[in-house]
Parts: structure tokens; sequence; C-alpha cells
């Protein structure tokens, strides 16, 4: 799924991309009605991304970073009052769409370690030069966040003509966004947290479906719970498990 046209195609620069959405406007909500919110499914992936990268430089900024992420948690927190008040029909509701919240949110973490382990065979496809001219320009505090996600679109387009033909294109892009921001970071660690949310919305505006996709066919056709999943994660950790996505 491609949004939007590579900034400078035709001539313009960040500075004059094509018209698309602001980035100060939320991307297109897709739900089924239960699960993660959208901030929290590509906060978890970005963030799982980039701490599945033991010996970068960035690990300080990234720790500091995730105690003001707002993460997955206990979402729904009237739970005891519903046990107080015997309404057992909305506890019984708020029950099943938090054992989904955390299915999902054990599926987003799964697939952020496949993704980082896939990024570490590809790391060679990422030319220094390019993290280098793609850190300095977002070192520009003046830059509209628009500027940085076209800066970003500019990057992963280079990227995508080294990229294996074989390999899903939305996955593919999915993987070298994050890998882009993981390299940035770890070039230069003060720009963590601005090219997390850059990442963040890029991810949301672009491929935010593709994402909540890969987290339901992986509930799906595994056919586990947030138990399950957890101990599938723990075994893709030590790496005795290769869940392909």
């Amino acid at each position: 799924m491609y949004v939007g046209g590579s900034a400078g195609r035709d001539g313009r620069g960040p500075g004059h991309p094509h018209p698309r959405r602001s980035a100060d406007r939320p991307a297109r909500e897709v739900s089924n009605g239960s699960g993660l919110p959208k901030e929290q499914i590509t906060n978890l992936l970005v963030f799982s991304f980039l701490k599945n990268c033991p010996n970068c430089n960035f690990l300080i900024e990234l720790e500091a970073l995730g105690h003001g992420l707002p993460m997955p948690g206990r979402l729904w927190e009237e739970h005891d009052e519903l046990q107080t008040d015997g309404n057992r029909s909305s506890l019984l509701s708020m029950e099943r769409r938090e054992a989904d919240s955390q299915s999902q949110e054990q599926a987003i973490r799964i697939i952020a370690l496949r993704l980082a382990q896939i990024g570490d065979e590809m790391e060679r496809v990422v030319h220094p030069s390019l993290v280098q001219n793609l850190a300095r320009r977002l070192m520009d505090m003046s830059l509209s966040e628009e500027d940085r996600m076209g800066y970003l679109q500019m990057a992963l387009d280079q990227l995508m003509q080294n990229c294996p033909k074989d390999m899903e294109l939305e996955k593919a892009k999915l993987m070298l966004t994050m890998l882009l921001a993981k390299k940035v970071a770890n070039h230069t660690p003060s720009l963590l947290h601005d090219i997390f949310r850059t990442t963040v919305n890029f991810i949301n505006q672009n491929l935010l479906s593709y994402v909540r996709n890969l987290a339901r066919n992986l509930k799906e056709d595994m056919g586990l719970g947030a138990v399950q999943l957890r101990e599938m994660l723990a075994d893709c950790v030590t790496g005795s498990l290769c869940v392909p996505l």
C-alpha cells in the first residue's frame, strides 16, 4: 500500500510536497471495534523494533522515551467498579476486549521482533551517506512534520531500489522505515525522540492498515491467546522459534 508520490520526484522538495493529509490531522482510523488504539499500536511497534538493538548508541534515550509513551496497559480502569456493581454483561464485554487487546499487543511485539531480525540482515543496503544526510536534515528544528516525513519518504524510496524483489512491498516499506529510524538514532542519539515521532506519524499515514492486518493474521493463523503469544515471543527472542510474517 503506497500513499502519495515520492517527494522531489517532479522537482518538489519536502518543503513543497504534493497535497496530502497534514501530519497534524489524524490518519484514518481503521478498527474492528476492539483491540489497541491506533497510537498505542504504532508506538508499541516502533518502540519494540528499536528495543531489539542491544548494542545501539541510543539505549539511554530509548529508556527515557519509553517512560513518556502511551503504551498498552490496563485499558479498562472501571473493571473493579463493575465487579462491585454486579454488571456482569458489561464486565464480560470489557474482559473480552481487554483479552483481545492483550493478544494484539503480543502479536505486535512478535512482528516488531521479526522485522528487526529481517532488518539486521538488510542493513547492508543502507549506505552510511544516506543516514548521514537524513540525520543532518532532521537536525533542522524549523522543519514541519510534513517536511520531516517528506525527507523520510525520499530516503525510503532510495532504499526500496535495493530491496529484494521477492519481499512483499508493504512489509519491505514497514521494515525499512523503522530500520532508517534505527540508523538515524544510532548515528545521532539526540534525534531519537524526533525520528521516533516522525516514523510513527509516517506509519500511521501509510501503513497502519497493513500493521493491523499483520497482527490479526498472526493471531488468527496461530489461533493463540495472549499467554500463548507471550510464550511464542519468548521463544522468538531466544531464537528457538522463527515466526513467518
